[in-house]
């Protein structure tokens, strides 16, 4: 692909910031447009009475050896190596997330364990005919007995779409099947072996993941970054994007153009505008929001986990995250706090709740469960995040074709990210991103 004299860059989270950090380190001029007045997206770091918190439970995952070292370069000592497992929160004990065999044992007693094997056996002796569902592909990971109990609700929670109606993509690579060469292996090998099952290693900066986006901004270079710049049009002749209208009144020419916008979004802008049928596959894929309740506590510590994920039906959120497990710097001395993640939709009635009715809706559920004392809380916030991530329903791949086979037919158009791309992704994805779509551009002569 020919070297561009610019690139227009839309978005300013970390896969629109990383586009810029590469494209920088190859010497191409470009501008990033982004609609907050902040960069970092929806991988920010909040601050409030001293406490720091992260938009939601971000970690970056030694995935991508090369995004690793590029982000060790760039923090330094700052990015440090943590080693603290996530759990599950279930009837008072917190249950190893990966789930581990004699973990199970340990919290659920050798007959569930049993029944819960045999299950498995049986899920892989009769699979069935792969119907690509998320419900088939746990059934076949875990069994009917462990799914059941941990995964059929908790899907429903965090997508806000039965198990059976979602694609089996919405795994990611979080699960992990249990199976006798795990039991044996804990078995033999006890807590060394655990240690390695368990998803208790990753990378976290000092201060917050926002960190990561800061630096990014930095070495790409803030003069070409502008905040407050939300594109409202998107002007194309239907083989090349030609320019891009911000705020609804400033039009800008752009060269290449790499957006990580939500990709309905994207489409519904596009002047003059696709066809209704492209339209309706767009609108038809779907994201969901997210709602932070952060407590700050008067108190050292709260839990032991990097993540606690809440898998009854009867607790209305999905998980938290006590930031302090992370790094000691987010909470004052002596203290910590808890930042619950509840996902919904736009339409949802919890959407528009007051941030103190936010608030209430969090706090009687976490007092039942006993994890802090109402005179223990010192303050707390609410932070909302629209289009978290997207929705992968059964089906979306094909409409997701057919809106790829139309926007190929823009020679400089690139997309990026989770939401411009519609997949589901971590952050060592969003920086690889930036590094492939820029690398496929040829050296300067």
């Amino acid at each position: 692909m020919a070297r561009p004299a610019r690139i227009t860059i839309l978005g300013g989270g970390p896969a629109g910031l990383a586009v810029g950090y590469y494209a920088r380190k190859k010497g191409i001029p470009f501008t990033l447009y982004e609609a907050g007045d902040r960069i970092g997206g929806n991988c920010i770091t909040l601050e409030k009475g001293g406490f720091l918190f992260d938009s939601g439970a971000h970690r970056l995952h030694d995935q991508d050896p090369e995004v690793t070292g590029e982000l060790q370069r760039l923090l330094g000592e700052d990015l440090q190596e943590i080693f603290v497992p996530s759990h599950i929160y279930h009837r008072g004990k917190f249950i190893d997330f990966p789930l581990s065999p004699l973990n199970l044992v340990k919290n659920l007693g050798s007959f569930f364990f049993v029944g819960a094997a045999l299950d498995l056996a049986r899920s892989r002796l009769r699979p069935g005919k792969p119907d690509g569902s998320f419900r088939q592909y746990a059934l076949r990971t875990y069994g009917k007995k462990i799914t059941d109990l941990f995964l059929k609700d908790y899907s429903g929670k965090l997508w806000g779409a039965s198990w059976d109606r979602l694609s089996a993509e919405v795994a990611g690579k979080r699960l992990k099947g249990l199976n006798l060469r795990t039991f044996v292996t804990e078995a033999l090998f006890g807590r060394r072996a655990k240690t390695k099952h368990l998803d208790g290693s990753f990378y976290y900066p000092k201060k917050g993941i926002g960190a990561i986006s800061e630096a990014l901004a930095e070495q790409a270079g803030k003069e070409n970054i502008r905040t407050g710049s939300t594109v409202t049009k998107i002007f194309h002749d239907y083989k090349v994007i030609r320019a891009v209208e911000l705020n609804g009144r400033e039009v800008i020419d752009t060269g290449e153009v790499v957006s990580s916008l939500p990709l309905n979004l994207f489409t519904r802008i596009l002047e003059p505008q696709p066809s209704a049928e492209l339209l309706g596959l767009a609108q038809g894929l779907r994201y969901r929001n997210m709602i932070l309740a952060a407590f700050f506590l008067n108190r050292e510590s709260v839990s032991k986990s990097a993540t606690v994920y809440f898998t009854d039906s009867e607790i209305p959120f999905t998980r938290f995250y006590e930031p302090r497990n992370r790094s000691r710097l987010m909470s004052p001395p002596g203290k910590t706090s808890l930042v619950v993640e509840f996902p919904c939709q736009p339409e949802d009635p919890v959407w528009n709740l007051e941030p103190d009715q936010m608030v209430e809706e969090v706090r009687s559920p976490l007092l039942r469960v006993g994890l802090f004392q109402e005179e223990e809380i010192i303050d707390t916030a609410v932070h909302k995040i629209n289009q978290a991530y997207p929705i992968l329903e059964l089906g979306y791949e094909e409409k997701l074709e057919k809106i790829f086979t139309f926007l190929r037919g823009f020679g400089n158009l690139r997309l990026t990210g989770r939401n411009g791309r519609f997949v589901y992704a971590w952050i060592h994805d969003m920086i690889r991103f930036g590094r492939e779509i820029v690398e496929e551009y040829e050296p300067e002569n």
